[in-house]
C-alpha cells in the first residue's frame, strides 16, 4: 500500500484536548494511519494511504468542530 503525508492548517484549536479531538476524528477515517496534530502550530501532519482524499481529511476535522485547509 502506498502512503503519503498530508499537511493541513487547522483553525480554532486552543488546547491539547482540541488537538486530541482532531486526532481521534482523523484516525477514525478509513485509510488514515497516523495523525500528528499541534494546537500550538495550528497544523496537522496526517499519514494516509494514497487513496484518501484531502477533502475526506478536511471533513473529519470539521466533524470534530474545527476548520481546515490544505
Amino acid at each position: 500500500m502506498a502512503e503519503t503525508i498530508h499537511t493541513l492548517a487547522i483553525t480554532g484549536m486552543t488546547c491539547g484536548c482540541c488537538s486530541g479531538r482532531v486526532t481521534r476524528a482523523l484516525l477514525a477515517t478509513p485509510g488514515v494511519l497516523n495523525a500528528m496534530i499541534s494546537h500550538e502550530d495550528h497544523s496537522g501532519n496526517i499519514l494516509a494511504s494514497t487513496d484518501v482524499k484531502v477533502s475526506q481529511l478536511i471533513q473529519a476535522v470539521k466533524s470534530a468542530g474545527f476548520d481546515a485547509t490544505a
